[in-house]
């Protein structure tokens, strides 16, 4: 059994037929894909209003100096488990990671036992597959030191990979709010400027802004919160910022900050910062725009040029073949 599958895999015909329909299927998955999700922006401000909650039991409890009560969800049970039996939180523990699970939309206790348990265990299943394949399914004509070093490669790729899944999910998130923050101040400002203070700003924004970036909502329906209930209104403009880790989003909130202490006006201020935000949103389609022209340089080479030849060239290459 065990050789029929190797052979299968040393079959190149039927790698071929494998990965074309690997790729079919993909294809197919990401053309319907987008049909069958539905909106999700019910569930992120539920989530969001949960963490309201959260932030105003502990700000009551803080201020009746009770013991604080946290409206956390509970991580699963086998996960935990795991996570506290072997203490993982000691090995495994890194500050940085906390800020990175919040900029990534994951708050609370839960994702942070989630991700030691698969910083602890990822590195081990990357090994096992990577000593299954190349030790038993492949037959690679290497000495055991090289093999050995791949298995060492895999094991800390599996390491990185949580880290990198953060990497991505904090970078799709920065974009989302970075598209939709010059139009979120646009909104801000006319609300500013029409009389309102700035928590029903923010509160009124983030249910305008919603359709267009739930991320973006989400930020600002939290600071909302923290508006309401922290003591000092500086920081929740810090973690605004914090959260966000974008320029934009952080000269805005110094702005607000200095606002809030030498009682400046801000709606010129709010005008300037997304008049800026505007021009980064612009200046990075135009780079994007300027570099497309270099990276179309490879494939048309490789993909339309033998194709051009052949349509030109064809005729005349069985014309030829004909007159011999």
């Amino acid at each position: 059994m065990l050789d029929m599958i190797l052979s299968k895999f040393h079959d190149a015909k039927f790698m071929t037929l494998f990965l074309a329909a690997i790729a079919v299927t993909a294809t197919v998955y990401s053309l319907l894909t987008p049909l069958l999700v539905g909106d999700g922006l019910a569930r992120r401000m539920k989530a969001v209003a949960s963490e309201r909650e959260r932030i105003r039991a502990r700000e009551r409890d803080r201020l009746n100096k009770n013991d604080r009560v946290s409206l956390r969800q509970s991580p699963r049970q086998l996960v935990s488990k795991i996570v506290n039996d072997f203490n993982l939180s000691k090995w495994f523990a890194q500050e940085a990671a906390v800020d990175k699970l919040v900029m990534a939309g994951y708050r609370g206790h839960a994702p942070y036992i989630t991700f030691l348990f698969f910083r602890a265990v990822m590195p081990i299943v990357f090994l096992i597959f990577s000593v299954l394949y190349v030790f038993v399914l492949s037959h690679m004509e290497q000495s055991t030191v090289i093999k050995l070093a791949i298995c060492l490669v895999a094991t800390y790729l599996g390491m990185q990979a949580p880290m990198i899944f953060l990497k991505n999910a904090i970078s799709k998130r920065q974009l989302s709010i970075r598209r939709a923050f010059p139009d979120a101040l646009d909104l801000l400002l006319i609300c500013i400027e029409s009389g309102m203070s700035i928590e029903v700003a923010f509160r009124r924004v983030s249910v305008e802004i919603g359709s267009q970036s739930v991320a973006l909502a989400e930020e600002f329906t939290l600071t909302t919160a923290e508006l309401s209930y922290l003591p000092d209104r500086k920081v929740a403009y810090e973690n605004l910022a914090k959260r966000t880790g974008l320029d934009g989003v952080k000269s805005v909130c110094l702005a607000l900050m200095q606002s809030e202490r030498y009682g400046t006006p801000l709606g010129q201020s709010l005008r300037v910062m997304a008049q800026e935000n505007r021009d980064m949103r612009m200046n990075e389609a135009e780079k994007k725009a300027a570099a497309l022209p270099p990276k179309l340089t490879v494939p048309m080479i490789v993909f339309f040029l033998p194709v051009l030849f052949v349509v030109i060239l064809g005729p005349t290459g069985i014309k030829v073949a004909a007159m011999q």
